[in-house]
């Protein structure tokens, strides 16, 4: 404890003394709308992401980009739906639909599955979105298509349904793999 203490009061000495000749300040900002539109955190400095149709190359690094954000997300589930579908969709796209598509990934990535799957009601803004509502068309569709009305959360309710939850035994867990 000593030693940290020690290492702030001079690394404080350093920084405040006179013989450094200029000091430069690190801004730190979010990039291209990374931190969400409908979160707490309000920050307005963030950069919008330039939207570039007019040569092939800017073109293909936004492409590129929004691929990678797509595919990229850290949430398996959404890396494939979402990946899958802007890898089909993107080529055909005007600039109004790029905008849509950056809107729909600089979500949350909890709140935007919740969106999806039709767990939660999406805000108005959202709902509006003509990417966002052809996703969720095709979520909802396969939903339908391949998984069993029972094995899915009602509206409202948590997803915590496990490979457990047939055994009711007493030792047995109330909901999902505990």
């Amino acid at each position: 404890m000593a030693t940290l203490r020690r290492a702030l009061l001079n690394a404080h000495r350093i920084l405040n003394s006179s013989t450094v000749p200029s000091r430069t300040t690190i801004v730190i900002r979010p990039q291209y709308g990374w931190v969400s539109r409908f979160s707490s955190t309000n920050i307005s400095n963030t950069q919008p992401l330039d939207i570039d149709l007019s040569s092939e190359e800017s073109k293909r690094r936004l492409f590129n980009r929004l691929l990678y954000r797509s595919k990229q997300r850290g949430f398996l589930e959404l890396d494939l739906v979402l990946g899958k579908w802007v890898e089909e969709h993107i080529y055909s796209m005007d600039e109004n639909g790029i905008k849509a598509l950056v809107h729909v990934l600089d979500l949350e990535n909890p709140d935007l599955w919740k969106w999806l799957t039709g767990q939660e009601q999406p805000p108005e803004t959202v709902s509006i979105n003509p990417v966002f509502s052809t996703v969720q068309e095709k979520v909802l569709k396969n939903l339908n298509s391949h998984s069993a009305p029972e094995t899915r959360a009602t509206p409202g309710q948590p997803w915590v349904r496990g490979w457990d939850d047939i055994k009711k035994g007493r030792d047995s867990p109330i909901t999902g793999n505990q």
